[in-house]
């Protein structure tokens, strides 16, 4: 990855991420390119956890990138207890780029296989004080489609309400904007009867 970094594509990077991390400028096309090559030679990664530690380890972003890449084409194949390291990866330099896809993909994959474990980390999560973790509990039903949980969802979005976090405001529009495409009434309610920051509510609705 690094033998392919494009100090151009560094710099646009790095200011529309304010700055906070450091990249190599590869954008997804070319990244995912890099690991269908280096897949050709040498063959998948056995033990993905490890290599996405060690990808973590990593100063430039896209590792990062790499590794939720890699760990999202096994997400299936994961036992019960890496629900912990997705967590660990979500504390890690968090900021929506990462978070938004360990949450929607591995989380909410996971959680998918073993809903048993809902009840315990989305608690755990949305009671907290890291805004990372509780956008996490609030998006990571984004692709349940019908199949979501509608009254967690609901309390999710409830429990931070008052929230002046734009993070986690646009978390809370995003997530009714999805599951509206599903049952728009029940959003629509949901809107209608809770007082939503603007920001939220706009989101919510942004396509009714």
């Amino acid at each position: 990855m690094r033998e392919h970094a494009n100090s151009k594509e560094k710099q646009v990077m790095e200011q529309y991420m304010r700055n906070q991390f450091v990249f190599l400028g590869l954008r997804s096309p070319k990244r995912r390119l890099i690991y269908r090559d280096f897949v050709a030679e040498y063959g998948k990664p056995q033990d993905v956890m490890v290599v996405a530690k060690e990808l973590y380890a990593q100063a430039e972003r896209e590792f990062y990138y790499m590794a939720i890449d890699i760990l999202a084409k096994n997400v299936k194949k994961q036992p019960v207890e890496v629900v912990d390291f997705y967590e660990q990866l979500i504390r890690t330099e968090p900021w929506w780029d990462t978070v938004d896809l360990l949450a929607s993909t591995l989380v909410g994959g996971h959680f998918a296989m073993y809903p048993e474990l809902i009840e315990k980390y989305n608690a755990k999560w949305i009671k907290g004080d890291d805004i990372w973790l509780a956008r996490t509990a609030i998006l990571f039903q984004l692709k349940y489609k019908e199949k979501t949980d509608v009254a967690l969802l609901f309390a999710n979005c409830e429990k931070w309400l008052d929230s002046d976090e734009f993070f986690i405001q646009k978390a809370i529009g995003w997530a009714l904007r999805q599951y509206a495409k599903f049952d728009a009434e029940a959003v629509l309610e949901f809107v209608e009867s809770h007082a939503l920051a603007p920001l939220s509510r706009r989101e919510a609705l942004k396509h009714f």
